[in-house]
């Protein structure tokens, strides 16, 4: 399969489609607001979103460095599903029944961004047909095993386990030996939903500009080239970018992640693969795949590929190394074998922002207005939303319009991360992780035994996952 007619980076297969949006202006010049956004992303345009439903007086102020969506929020995978990074360290921490109610919180989330979807008329190509994570091996299925019951230990009642026949009756994954499914998930078209909700925020009467990077956040400020905007309330939204804000560099690690969609598939190959249900497909790897059946047919396969650039750096307009797209390229096939001779459209990469402990977190610090939320470690789509909502609260029980509510005792809300290594140990840390989970991979495939590898658990531990 040749990759020469492959569109590479343009940002996103997604925008490759929709068109990038038309700009916004920039900044003007100092301003003021009531409560100032950085970022213009999901977290931050569903946090603007909420708080002028809220209180529609205030003065909201959104500031994105490029466009809306410009970031992971345009280039994911288009997993709307209820998975939170954390959950487990916050059961040790809060106890069992408080991750309880953050899991029940994540579920709820999935209807919530269907609902809003429908109710702003966001057409973002959203199919509820549930997450389907597969086993290819034993020790892959033994943790599948356990997967699925701890997340019926955390309330999701409503999953399923499936052997290797009923897998395949679903979608016929090569190899695959069993599968795990819950209905708390539904695919989407990142793009479309980003825009879409950045039309409907501005219909709200909060301001957007664009191309207005900002440089520092400080109590009140955030500061841009083109102005500081002043507000009691400034919250920071940048996910994977958060490195490039001053003093920032350590606090969340911009982690690399890669895909690839092909050209639409004939009904030939889809009747060999099924997935009729649509849903999103995972596996149970150590360095885990995600994929979706896009609207028009197509398959969008992603993966980590090069997991992370020195000193916290990001990519070029998504850009993608040869390497990785081969790499995609080949597990596509080794999954579904008759898409051996289909080509590939587009390949491009984002990053996603990863905490020192893993763990997706919503904070406001009352003392000095400033607020963030995000660490989401690849799961953001739904978790922004609970971000926003929870940031809402937050601010009004802050400001004295409400008291605490269900959001605001969640028990991600205001949980303290240390930072990340310096460099060189950051750089060689995350890629000796990912050899190492590869390098487990490749030995789990061979081997008869049910056991995790020990190496991968090795990094687990080292890694802070776990």
């Amino acid at each position: 399969m040749s990759t020469v007619s492959t569109v590479n980076g343009g940002i996103s297969f997604w925008y490759a489609q929709e068109g990038t949006p038309a700009p916004r202006e920039p900044l003007p010049g100092d301003a003021s607001a009531d409560v100032c956004i950085v970022g213009g992303g999901y977290t931050g345009l569903w946090t603007a979103y909420y708080l002028k439903k809220a209180v529609p007086f205030l003065n909201i102020t959104v500031l994105e460095a490029k466009f809306c969506g410009y970031g992971a929020s345009g280039r994911n995978g288009g997993w709307l599903y209820n998975g939170i990074a954390g959950r487990e360290r916050y059961a040790k921490l809060h106890g069992h029944e408080a991750a309880v109610r953050l899991q029940k919180a994540m579920n709820e989330t999935v209807g919530e961004v269907v609902r809003v979807a429908a109710e702003e008329k966001i057409e973002a190509d959203i199919h509820q047909g549930g997450v389907m994570e597969v086993a290819h091996t034993p020790a892959q299925l033994a943790r599948l095993k356990d997967f699925h019951s701890v997340e019926i230990a955390f309330g999701e009642t409503d999953r399923v386990l499936r052997g290797a026949r009923e897998t395949a009756e679903r979608v016929h994954v090569t190899g695959a030996v069993g599968s795990t499914w819950t209905p708390h998930g539904a695919r989407l078209h990142p793009a479309k939903l980003v825009k879409g909700l950045a039309d409907a925020v501005e219909a709200l009467g909060v301001t957007i500009h664009e191309s207005t990077p900002v440089t520092e956040i400080k109590p009140k400020h955030a500061v841009t080239p083109y102005g500081t905007v002043r507000a009691p309330y400034i919250l920071r939204c940048t996910e994977g970018f958060t490195a490039g804000l001053k003093g920032l560099k350590r606090t969340w690690l911009p982690m690399n992640s890669s895909m690839i969609a092909t050209e639409p598939l004939p009904a030939r190959i889809w009747d060999t693969i099924g997935w009729e249900g649509r849903e999103t497909l995972g596996d149970m790897a150590h360095a885990y795949l995600y994929a979706q059946r896009t609207a028009d047919d197509r398959i969008a396969i992603g993966g980590r590929g090069y997991p992370y650039r020195y000193g916290s750096a990001t990519d070029n307009d998504g850009r993608t190394q040869p390497a990785t797209i081969t790499a995609l390229r080949d597990l596509l096939v080794r999954l579904f074998p008759t898409t051996a001779g289909v080509r590939i459209d587009h390949a491009w990469s984002g990053v996603l922002g990863v905490p020192r402990d893993w763990c997706a977190t919503v904070t406001l610090d009352r003392s000095t207005g400033l607020g963030w939320a995000g660490g989401y470690v690849g799961s953001g789509v739904a978790t922004a939303n609970l971000a926003a909502r929870t940031l809402r609260d937050l601010i009004q029980q802050d400001s004295g319009q409400a008291g605490p509510t269900d959001l605001t005792t969640l028990p991600w809300v205001n949980h303290k991360v240390r930072r990340w290594e310096p460099e060189p140990f950051r750089w060689l840390g995350v890629h000796g992780l990912y050899a190492a989970y590869r390098g487990a991979d490749r030995r789990e495939t061979t081997s008869p035994r049910p056991g995790t590898d020990p190496i991968a658990k090795a990094a687990d531990r080292i890694s802070g996952r776990h």
